[in-house]
């Protein structure tokens, strides 16, 4: 038996009743949901060598849906949780226009193609740094995007935690895709 009623999905397997909500469609509107995917590799998947500092060391394609109604800006950040000396910054972009659909591979060598502003990655530098781990167990690597209720007052080259603290009290939105890497 399946009833589809108020965004939930009830199923009945065996006697029992299992309510489950519905995923959201992710549109643009106020109930959107933010999404974000990569033609690359897949949410929880390995990240293509090509991205990475063994390979071309070039940013990956990305793609967003759902940006909500009032978002003024977006931002992404990519870092590196796993690293050895705690979290590591690969990549700082704010400022990307609210119409933005995404990011083509090797944007990293001017984010002001896309009208954003390149920040300061954990190498002092501005634009992408790609994986690169101590040989070993696979690290997490976080893309993270934010709908942001305003444009970001910072100067090109903002640090991480800079674009971070900027963006308190102005998130309407965000949303995560993770890729792993090992050497």
């Amino acid at each position: 038996m399946r009833l589809i009623s108020a965004g939930f999905v009830t199923v009945q397997v065996i006697g029992i009743a299992l309510i489950l909500p519905l995923p959201r469609i992710a549109a643009a509107g106020p109930d959107a949901t933010l999404v974000l995917t990569s033609s690359a590799f897949e949410n929880g998947g390995t990240i293509p060598v090509r991205y990475t500092g063994s390979g071309h060391n070039t940013s990956p394609p990305l793609e967003w849906t759902g940006v909500p109604n009032r978002t003024r800006s977006l931002a992404l950040i990519l870092d590196d949780p796993d690293a050895p000396m705690g979290t590591f910054v690969h990549w700082v972009v704010y400022n990307l226009p609210p119409a933005a659909k995404g990011l083509i591979e090797g944007v990293s060598e001017s984010a002001s193609a896309v009208h954003g502003e390149e920040g300061v990655n954990g190498r002092s530098s501005q634009g992408y740094t790609g994986p690169c781990p101590p040989p070993g167990t696979p690290h997490h690597y976080h893309f993270r995007l934010f709908a942001l209720d305003k444009k970001l007052e910072l100067k090109p080259g903002a640090t991480a935690q800079q674009v971070e603290a900027a963006t308190k009290e102005h998130v309407l939105e965000r949303t995560e895709l993770v890729g792993t890497f090992n050497r």
